[in-house]
């Protein structure tokens, strides 16, 4: 079987990684005509911890009044491989309440037994409630309400 040679556009590439750059995306994939591109982008660790909050302006912030020198290391623990992390068991759009305007079903610092609803994720025009899979306080809620999810992705840390 000869190897086929298949052409690289090289600015298609570009306006891939353009358009990740513009979206805050970390990875963008097309196929057209049997070829299969991807762009990814891989975040250092300590820029990972702070996506969170950069995607999400709505976030309370803090200045500080005055520079305090860090003595000590700080580990920085990427969410997905936190061992209490609530991962996204399907592809939906997740909602924090059972309708708009009602009170979210959890809110940071909320104590939940194994069980408790966290939130729901519709998929394919079916609410899906997502139960605790432990019992303890949720410490981070990592997406916001109505925002698309992929399988897999971190939605909260139980700790």
């Amino acid at each position: 079987m000869a190897d086929k040679k298949i052409a690289i556009d090289h600015d298609s590439i570009r306006d891939l990684a353009k358009l990740l750059d513009e979206t805050g995306l970390t990875e963008i994939e097309i196929e057209q005509g049997g070829l299969r591109l991807r762009v990814a982008r891989q975040l250092p660790p300590s820029f990972a911890a702070l996506a969170p909050a950069m995607l999400h302006p709505s976030a309370p912030t803090t200045t500080p009044t005055t520079a305090v020198p860090i003595t000590t290391p700080v580990a920085v623990l990427e969410p997905s491989r936190h061992p209490g992390v609530v991962p996204s068991p399907m592809v939906g759009t997740a909602y924090r309440s059972s309708e708009p305007g009602a009170k979210p079903f959890v809110e940071v610092g909320s104590q939940v037994k194994a069980g408790d609803t966290l939130l729901i994720i519709e998929a394919m025009k079916t609410m899906n409630q997502i139960p605790a899979p432990k019992p303890g306080t949720v410490t981070q809620i990592l997406f916001d309400d109505a925002q698309p999810v992929e399988f897999g992705e971190p939605l909260m840390i139980i700790e």
